[in-house]
């Protein structure tokens, strides 16, 4: 029976000492082609796990086609940095179709990559990765992160389900980012007996503190207590539901990002003659600190499963903020506990959002309460270390070293 190491008795096994494993990393993209939550959960993951004894390498799909080993991250603690690099083999795209991506030349790089390394890791969705996987066989052991269910492309994916399922009945691990969405997911309840829980966390170590400068700039801009949302602009992100609750309202909103969405969210909020709602567009580390610093509250108010996780709730947590978020049976409201971190309100509901806005505005001792109840809920669950000690543990297993050896 596959151990869920979300659980209070295999906490142990974060003491374990570290083993040092040679793994190979397989997605689309990576955080240096794209800045968004799976890239980013990669990039802290292979980050803490190289410090615990990992060799890194990320293989994947972009335009910069220059392999390299970034050791770039510049945050609070230099001497980290050294332990830091990850070796990223970046193949350029044959076909390429909305969200979707294939690599002839990746095809090549993985089998080659294959010999080079103790065990591969999948991290979903990604079909060319599936393909492979069944093609080459590799005798080494198979891990597969399930980041999301694929939701958009519905009759696409009526005939990649035959390829999906044989997939996932090959690798030796399935791992879940929270049982909320293990128990939710069609797919993944098929495979219950086969899956770990291991929720995905941040190094806080990599991001910088509030800069003076960067304060007062953004303080002049967008003043203070505003409401903050940080990601990309992408469909499922709710913002058009927010910014019906915005229009209902004198509170401030920060939207920071960058995305597809980007156009169409202006035109609405210019429609809706919104003057109480900033468009940052693209922010630094420095900036995202400096939000996090100045804001009330972090929103989050994706209404679709494409949301899996949240890691933006994370990094609202890992600052200290209260949290709002929608109720759509994924991992934000496994980050987000109603009343106890945040509030949780009905998905695609403006009123319902907005009566959370307004509850937090009213109460900042609620607001600090919860922001101190999130921050201590980051440290105990969703630190990068923490699940980098998950999946070495997973990993000793597969590998067939005794938990003494982990």
């Amino acid at each position: 029976m596959p151990i869920n190491f979300t659980a209070p008795q295999n906490r142990a096994c974060f003491k374990q000492p570290p083993i040092s494993v040679r793994v190979l990393h397989v997605f689309k993209s990576d955080y240096h082609q794209s800045k968004g939550g799976i890239e980013n959960a990669i990039r802290h993951m292979t980050i803490a796990s190289a410090r615990l004894g990992a060799q890194n390498t990320i293989l994947c799909i972009g335009d910069n086609t220059l392999s390299k080993h970034y050791n770039e991250y510049k945050g609070n603690d230099a001497g980290l940095q050294q332990n830091a690099a990850t070796r990223v083999i970046v193949c350029p795209a044959t076909l390429s179709y909305d969200s979707l991506a294939f690599s002839r030349i990746m095809v090549g790089r993985f089998k080659s990559l294959l010999r080079e390394h103790d065990l591969v890791h999948y991290h979903f969705p990604f079909p060319q990765q599936d393909m492979m996987h069944l093609c080459f066989k590799p005798q080494i052991p198979s891990v597969l992160t399930y980041h999301s269910d694929i939701v958009r492309q519905r009759i696409l994916y009526e005939f990649y389900k035959p390829l999906l399922q044989a997939f996932l009945s090959r690798v030796d691990a399935i791992v879940a980012t929270s049982e909320n969405y293990m128990l939710s997911s069609r797919i993944l309840r098929r495979f219950k007996k086969r899956a770990w829980t291991i929720p995905l966390g941040l190094d806080e170590a990599y991001y910088p503190r509030a800069d003076p400068w960067a304060l007062q700039q953004w303080e002049a801009r967008v003043g203070r207590d505003f409401f903050l949302f940080i990601g990309v602009l992408r469909y499922y992100k709710g913002l058009d539901i927010l910014l019906q609750a915005a229009s209902k309202t004198a509170q401030r909103f920060v939207i920071a990002g960058i995305g597809p969405m980007q156009d169409y969210l202006r035109s609405v909020a210019r429609r809706l003659g919104l003057q109480n709602v900033v468009f940052s567009g693209s922010i630094s580390e420095t900036d995202k600190a400096a939000l996090f610093h100045l804001c009330r509250a972090l929103v989050l108010p994706s209404h679709m499963r494409s949301e899996a996780f949240g890691l933006a709730l994370v990094e609202g947590a890992m600052f200290g903020r209260p949290l709002i978020s929608c109720e759509i049976g994924t991992g934000t409201s496994f980050i987000n506990q109603h009343k106890y971190t945040g509030l949780v309100v009905r998905r695609s509901d403006p009123e319902a959002l907005l009566n959370a806005v307004h509850t937090l505005a009213r109460n900042p001792q609620l607001c600090e309460t919860y922001g101190k109840n999130a921050r201590k809920r980051y440290l105990e669950r969703f630190t990068a270390d923490i699940q980098a000690r998950q999946y070495l543990a997973l990993y000793g297993r597969l590998l067939g070293l005794s938990q003494d050896g982990l």
